[in-house]
């Protein structure tokens, strides 16, 4: 047996029947829970560690590596690794008192801010590779800026965008099929001012997207909830008159819906039919953590189906940058349009892209954050399963099979807004479904975002709502 001859408790038995990489994770996971390491200890770099205790440092590897994903160490960039924050949740008294009068007592104004955010629609900007993100500005102050601004966007990127998304989404399209936006919401503005006029009829799911809804109503149309289901829209209950129809059929937003091939079908066959212009946007579609992601709907019919990307969910929600797909002359038209808006997206952030793209970056970013993210989801849902296992809580998780977020569906008559009060006063912030419907409700519940908890505070914040739905009246 070699022991580590520090305060640090880690031995290794080469006769025991546990691979040794086991052993060390166990034992650090083990000196966490009781107290030996704490937040923000340094722990010895993979190399000293090895040479400690005699084993290869692939051991050691391969032990910080688990303790990684489940969340016990963090990384500090060019500082070493550290353990992770993992206190537990708050103990609860044997009766359920505290639990009760959270539920029942709270007040908004009394309420502290939320120690940990389950804010839906951010992402995790840290997960970005410095590296990559400084080579990529780099080559963006490399370039000094036009006389003009090309209303299309950077030729270079726009031919990049193509490739990325026959690569990524299976289109087959060409850069004059490309408009460079500053996201999602900037491109169906642009798309709304060209192809509506006052008055004009505009659907959108319901619930759905409260930033679209609000982009079309401020373009003067008359916008029309559209019903959906556990699937997505349902074409035929479309309402009657739509000049155009936006959807989120990759991961319906916000209730997490995968829109199957027949009903994509239907719609591209209504759009045809009815003469209007469906407005898909690919929301999500990055991380699919059950199947693959089907392929964009453009690709059934690009004459009546316009796609939006964004870069903003991906990276960073304050990024700001995205693409338009659409049949060439729609885009010469918004092009046109867009210097009479003054819209347009900074050059050297489309230089950045471009280099995020060519360089694999991008790539290998989403492929990252989808594993980052699939252990979130997991801890998040396993914790809210586990932690009411038996005791009957009346709720149901909706729209974990993608995303970055999920949907808590609570019972009919249950007051979201007490669960959102009691979990605040332990420190966790939840947000209430209805603002994601234009009409009255039909669905009762919470939104829980995890793209910007650490995992230990998803952990800790799956724990409180265990406690909490547990109590339930």
């Amino acid at each position: 047996m070699t022991t580590l001859p520090s305060d640090l408790p880690v031995v290794v038995d080469r006769a025991g029947g546990k691979p040794l990489a086991v052993q060390i994770s166990a034992q650090l996971q083990a000196a966490v829970t009781g107290g030996a390491l704490h937040a923000g200890d340094r722990l010895p770099s993979s190399r000293d560690l090895a040479a400690t205790l005699g084993v290869s440092r692939t051991v050691v590897t391969n032990a910080y590596a688990r303790l990684f994903a489940e969340g016990w160490l963090e990384g500090r960039h060019g500082s070493g690794t550290y353990v992770a924050d993992v206190r537990p949740a708050v103990p609860e008294p044997a009766d359920g008192t505290a639990t009760h009068a959270a539920l029942c007592a709270v007040r908004p104004d009394t309420m502290p801010a939320p120690e940990i955010d389950l804010r839906p629609g951010i992402s995790w900007a840290a997960g970005i590779d410095e590296a990559a993100w400084r080579r990529a500005w780099r080559h963006a102050g490399a370039h000094l800026p036009s006389r003009m601004p090309d209303p299309y966007g950077l030729p270079e990127l726009r031919a990049e965008i193509a490739a990325y998304l026959r690569r990524s989404r299976g289109l087959a399209v060409t850069p004059a099929q490309v408009l460079i936006t500053q996201g999602t919401s900037s491109g169906l503005a642009l798309l709304a001012d060209a192809v509506l006029r006052p008055g004009d009829k505009a659907g959108i799911e319901e619930p759905g997207y409260p930033t679209g809804r609000e982009v079309l109503n401020r373009a003067g149309a008359q916008v029309l909830p559209c019903r959906i289901d556990a699937h997505g829209i349902v074409p035929e209950e479309l309402p009657a008159g739509l000049r155009l129809l936006y959807t989120t059929p990759a991961h319906q937003y916000p209730l997490g819906g995968r829109l199957p091939v027949s009903r994509r079908q239907a719609l591209t066959g209504w759009a045809r039919e009815s003469g209007a212009l469906v407005v898909e946007d690919d929301y999500d579609s990055e991380f699919r953590y059950d199947v693959g992601s089907l392929p964009a709907m453009h690709s059934m019919d690009p004459d009546v189906i316009v796609y939006l990307g964004t870069a903003s969910k991906v990276l960073a929600t304050a990024f700001g940058a995205g693409w338009l797909v659409a049949p060439p002359a729609l885009v010469d038209q918004l092009a046109a349009l867009r210097p009479r808006l003054g819209a347009r997206i900074p050059e050297p952030v489309q230089w950045a892209v471009l280099a995020l793209l060519a360089s694999g970056d991008l790539e290998r970013h989403v492929r990252k954050m989808r594993l980052e993210y699939a252990r979130r989801r997991a801890a998040l849902v396993d914790g809210i399963n586990g932690g009411t296992q038996g005791r009957n809580a009346p709720f149901r998780l909706l729209g974990d099979t993608a995303g970055i977020h999920v949907v808590l569906e609570l019972p009919d008559g249950y007051p979201a807004v007490r669960l959102v009060e009691a979990a605040a006063a332990r420190g966790v912030g939840v947000y209430p479904l209805d603002r994601y419907f234009a009409g009255k409700p039909h669905i009762n519940g919470l939104i829980l975002g995890y793209g910007t908890a650490t995992l230990p505070q998803i952990r800790r914040a799956a724990a409180e709502l265990a406690r909490l739905l547990a109590r339930l009246p």
